[in-house]
């Protein structure tokens, strides 16, 4: 049996009283809790802070992922996880596969959909959309399974973006996205930071861009920019 402390933000910073027991019961009813669907394993649900990621069906050739796996054959099981979770992101940051996301128009439909479920089926708080690949960093609302809240996600841009159109060299992919995603739940307030600065990041620590907040397809873009580049823009 798997044990985990969910750790909800607004209970951490004071903002949320404790559920009685009629709201708890109807939430672990409600709630999968740790689960896997045969591919990669879940935790899910309501009031848990949610970083996800999910990526194009031929961002990672299956050569690739070959090379990785003979790779981590030399270090010990313990250390296998954490480091094959490290290669995937080096992999996708490298931008293998067609990358459609370099495209603003199909960017936008994905950006779109995120910002489509904000407040009724989960709580937005950061997101880049790289060329091959999303991050997503949400709370999970009752009722809403993390599941299905990927699938929408996924539905939605595939049949969208299909009907803009795909480059020659995509359109016999099916389905559009890989079938599984990643997800890990935020521990404390410490973890929550380390992954919003992680996410809002990515496109400067990949080498496409030289600050996060001019990356024209993530949450960054809309804090206040630093001096320093707002002067440099303002020249």
């Amino acid at each position: 049996m798997y044990e985990f402390v969910c750790w909800d933000r607004r209970v951490a910073l004071g903002k949320l009283e404790e559920p009685s027991t009629t709201r708890r019961s109807q939430r672990s009813r409600e709630s999968r809790g740790w689960y896997s669907r045969g591919y990669l394993p879940h935790v899910d649900g309501p009031g848990l802070i949610q970083h996800i990621t999910f990526h194009l069906a031929d961002s990672l050739p299956r050569e690739a992922v070959a090379r990785m796996e003979q790779e981590l054959v030399g270090y010990p099981e313990d250390q296998q996880a954490a480091k094959r979770r490290q290669r995937i992101q080096s992999l996708l940051d490298s931008g293998l596969g067609s990358c459609i996301f370099d495209r603003d128009d199909h960017a936008r439909i994905v950006e779109k959909s995120l910002l489509f479920g904000d407040g009724e089926r989960y709580r937005l708080l950061a997101w880049v959309i790289m060329p091959n690949h999303v991050h997503v960093l949400i709370e999970q609302k009752e009722g809403w399974l993390l599941a299905k809240i990927v699938q929408s996600w996924k539905r939605h841009t595939s049949r969208e973006i299909r009907r803009l159109g795909l480059p020659s060299c995509t359109r016999r992919i099916s389905p559009l996205w890989q079938r599984d995603y990643w997800d890990r739940f935020i521990r404390n307030e410490r973890h929550f930071q380390t992954a919003k600065q992680y996410i809002e990041n990515n496109p400067v620590v990949a080498g496409l861009i030289d600050s996060a907040e001019r990356w024209p397809w993530g949450s960054a873009r809309f804090r206040e920019l630093p001096s320093a580049t707002r002067r440099s823009q303002e020249r």
